[in-house]
């Protein structure tokens, strides 16, 4: 199924990310701030946010004169061994730290062979996950998470999960109608995460930004009780800022 082709801001800022870890793995002894920005083009304040988040994920670190060299993380992905768990490891790791910092569940999903999966989740006694009342596979039109993959694909595709996957009714403000679904998809701004206010469940808020891997959709999700609502614009813009390194580790 065809995804749309509106690339987004995350998938920018990986493409730059990987320019400046290539710079980096070139030089084994490690390399100047300026010699990457000149390696790269990026101007140095861009760079300069990039190489604090690489940092940050051990993609790359500092050397005692300043410079920087390819990260453990890095070198972990990179293994000829079990890359499969490293990345769950990396994944969940990300999605801990994530979830304590917005203060809320998190969740990581994918469009796989026309169904919604929810790959890894982080959750915790004071943030507990959504409950799962009806199939997060049959909701996906009621569902942040869900509708920011359904953005992610074309219109024959959404077709072809709705023809599986009827718009049922889940509260009084699920979207049941299927050109109306359509129009707030398609109405949906690039870079503003997508939004469930009360949509899949009674008392539970959530938002989505997508995460889309060459032709793979995915999403990166937050839930949280209706009581808070009043930070769901805080916590959505913090998934936003998180979407690009989430990305990168699923690239890399």
């Amino acid at each position: 199924m065809a995804l749309r082709p509106e690339p987004t801001a995350p998938f920018h800022s990986v493409q730059y990310a990987l320019r400046a870890l290539e710079a980096v793995a070139r030089y084994a002894g490690g390399v100047s701030e300026e010699q990457i920005a000149r390696e790269t083009g990026l101007p140095p304040a861009h760079l300069g946010h990039l190489l604090r988040m690489l940092c940050r994920e051990e993609y790359v670190e500092r050397t005692g004169d300043g410079g920087y060299v390819s990260g453990d993380a890095l070198a972990r992905l990179s293994s000829a061994g079990d890359r499969r768990r490293a990345l769950a490891r990396k994944l969940q790791r990300s999605l801990d730290v994530l979830r304590d910092t917005v203060g809320a569940a998190v969740y990581l999903s994918r469009y796989v062979d026309g169904e919604i999966q929810i790959t890894q989740y982080a959750d915790g006694p004071g943030t507990p996950k959504v409950n799962e009342w009806v199939d997060f596979r049959s909701a996906g039109h009621a569902m942040a998470l869900g509708k920011c993959l359904l953005t992610q694909l074309d219109q024959d595709g959404r077709r072809d999960h709705l023809s599986r996957h009827r718009t049922a009714r889940l509260t009084s403000r699920t979207i049941t109608n299927e050109k109306a679904l359509f129009r707030e998809l398609d109405a949906q701004p690039a870079g503003v995460p997508v939004l469930d206010l009360q949509e899949y469940a009674v008392g539970t808020v959530c938002a989505a930004v997508p995460v889309t891997v060459g032709r793979a959709a995915g999403s990166l999700a937050l839930s949280l009780p209706v009581g808070h609502a009043h930070r769901l614009r805080q916590a959505a813009e913090a998934l936003n800022r998180h979407a690009a390194p989430m990305l990168l580790t699923l690239v890399l």
